[in-house]
């Protein structure tokens, strides 16, 4: 049975851990390990009925590569990858091309959360455009602080393991609102 709250996530220190990237000679991603529990909760999020949208800043070739050699490229029901797109979270057009790919309308911003590690791209880019945000606060490479009023995130949690209880959570409330 398909859920009612839609996934949009990063990739980069959301899913995979970007201190375990091996690189080829043009800077493209050969293979990366995912940070711990994100792939479990992936295929989890994947197996339970989730639509999930991969909306990261990379190349397509690089997130090809990471997701097949990890086995999770299934997972996603859409790719938003800024190289295709030609402009980078927080530009709107990442996160309207998501919802074109996925064919939803502004009537369904309630039902979809985003999910990241960087305030001033994932979280502020989600808050714009009048998603859930949640934050990833994992990494110690980005921004930690708030400089902006709308880097503020709707959710922290600081493990993918937590994932599953919120996105739930925010599940049940949608559907009780029918």
């Amino acid at each position: 049975m398909n859920k009612k709250l839609i996934i949009f996530t990063d990739s980069g220190d959301t899913i995979i851990d970007e201190a375990t990237q091996v690189y080829d000679d043009r800077g493209i991603v050969l293979e990366a390990d995912c940070i711990p529990g994100a792939g479990e909760v992936l295929r989890q999020l994947h197996d339970e009925g989730f639509t999930i949208a991969l909306v990261a800043d990379g190349e397509w070739e690089s997130f090809r590569n990471v997701y097949r050699k990890n086995g999770l490229g299934d997972c996603f029901d859409a790719w938003v990858v800024s190289e295709v797109v030609g402009q980078q979270k927080p530009a709107p057009i990442m996160f309207e091309t998501a919802f074109e790919k996925l064919q939803l309308t502004d009537a369904d911003r309630s039902r979809v959360v985003m999910i990241g590690n960087n305030l001033k791209k994932d979280i502020a880019g989600a808050n714009r455009m009048g998603l859930t945000s949640v934050w990833l606060d994992w990494s110690p490479r980005y921004f930690h602080t708030e400089e902006q009023p709308d880097w503020h995130p709707d959710y922290t949690i600081h493990s993918p393991l937590e994932l599953p209880t919120l996105l739930a959570r925010l599940n049940e409330q949608l559907e009780q609102q029918v």
